[in-house]
């Protein structure tokens, strides 16, 4: 997530969205990668250290990313009927970290994008799972301040991700729709085959990582 302001979550969701779908790819069949522009850099980069990505494929309406394996904290799963109810958890956790609440009481810079990865729930009546990541800058990215509420993981866990960007809210009411039509954009290229989702039979969302601006 890229996002307007540190540490104020009435802010969660303002400002562009980037939903982007976990591909998991295997090297034969893979189309061949080219250098494309992609996206305009997000503002928040231009004074905040962001986790570096190449762009390996633009069209209009998605881009293909291979993002360089790093450090990123992570909160525990957070379970909620609501996005922002889990996202606004998560990113208070994770702002505490960065702001001294490690056992180096080590404050440390905010940076782009926080992660959100969402596990939908498989029935109407349950809660989906929640996990929100922290790129670690690069100063803590061989031994990030530990803590008893976030944990250091690595990712990507896959090479590729499809990235689509949206203006406006990132909301409980738009993530299945933009997640959709980032899918449907797909369709017909050479990474639609690439695509690995798992989805509850009766979630019209998929499992999928979010990126939100902060």
């Amino acid at each position: 997530m890229e996002r307007e302001g540190v540490g104020k979550m009435s802010s969660v969701g303002k400002g562009f969205g980037l939903v982007l779908l976990v591909m998991a790819l295997s090297l034969f069949g893979l189309p061949q990668p080219c250098e494309g522009k992609g996206y305009e850099e997000p503002l928040n980069c231009k004074h905040l250290e962001c986790a570096p990505y190449r762009v390996i494929h633009s069209l209009k309406d998605f881009e293909i990313r291979n993002y360089r394996n790093a450090t990123w904290m992570s909160t525990p799963p957070i379970n909620s009927s609501s996005y922002k109810d889990a996202v606004g958890r998560g990113f208070n956790i994770l702002f505490a970290y960065v702001q001294g609440k490690n056992h180096e009481a080590a404050k440390i810079d905010m940076t782009a994008p926080v992660l959100v990865d969402i596990y939908p729930s498989t029935g109407p009546f349950c809660n989906s799972s929640f996990v929100v990541y922290f790129y670690v800058p690069k100063k803590y990215q061989k031994k990030p301040p530990a803590s008893d509420e976030a944990r250091p993981v690595k990712l990507p866990r896959h090479q590729y991700g499809a990235v689509r960007r949206f203006g406006g809210f990132m909301d409980d009411t738009n993530i299945a729709t933009e997640a959709l039509a980032l899918k449907k954009s797909l369709r017909g290229t050479p990474w639609e085959a690439a695509t690995a989702h798992k989805m509850g039979n009766q979630c019209a969302l998929q499992c999928c990582r979010l990126q939100l601006t902060l």
